[in-house]
């Protein structure tokens, strides 16, 4: 089914709402490859995302970021899930545009608080307040997110769940 992928579907949204999870699922389902550009980032920089962020700052993992994000849409049709803040690049957004559908998976504030809450490996969140630092993020990012081809909740469902959505919101809109 791989060579009947057109294009790369990308996964957007928020910490925690499960895009590295269900863009394994939806690949397996596609029969084709995932990659999470935070494993690329690592990979590639020889270090953790949060070591990135320690070591050089915020601003130097996004321009880390934007070029993997680049290169990773210039290999053939994948399932790609990004991180949280990603999409907020313009010339991210604009790349994903031509090269990919963009699937933001939304869930609410207390949803994602549970989740992320299971592991303390997001470096945004090493504060004496996450849950305000994350309702910020959402407030922030949700208009950009909204930008995204197709939108799908992704609170109340199960992954399994999840994944039958997105694919049944593709069969109408893409030509896999």
């Amino acid at each position: 089914m791989t060579e009947h992928l057109q294009q790369s579907l990308v996964l957007i949204g928020p910490m925690g709402v499960g895009k590295t999870t269900i863009g394994r699922r939806l690949a397996t389902a596609l029969r084709c490859v995932f990659r999470d550009s935070d494993e690329a980032i690592e990979t590639a920089a020889g270090r953790s995302v949060s070591d990135i962020f320690n070591d050089f700052g915020e601003a130097a993992f996004r321009d880390g970021e934007r070029k993997i994000i680049a290169r990773l849409l210039s290999e053939p049709p994948m399932v790609l899930a990004l991180g949280g803040g990603a999409f907020m690049s313009a010339e991210t957004r604009a790349l994903i545009r031509q090269h990919a559908t963009s699937i933001w998976l939304d869930a609410d504030l207390d949803t994602l608080m549970k989740r992320v809450g299971r592991r303390d490996t997001r470096p945004l969140l090493q504060t004496d307040d996450p849950r305000a630092v994350m309702a910020n993020l959402l407030a922030k990012r949700n208009p950009v997110y909204a930008e995204a081809d197709i939108h799908i909740d992704a609170a109340g469902s199960s992954h399994e769940e999840t994944v039958r959505t997105i694919l049944a919101q593709l069969e109408p809109s893409h030509d896999r």
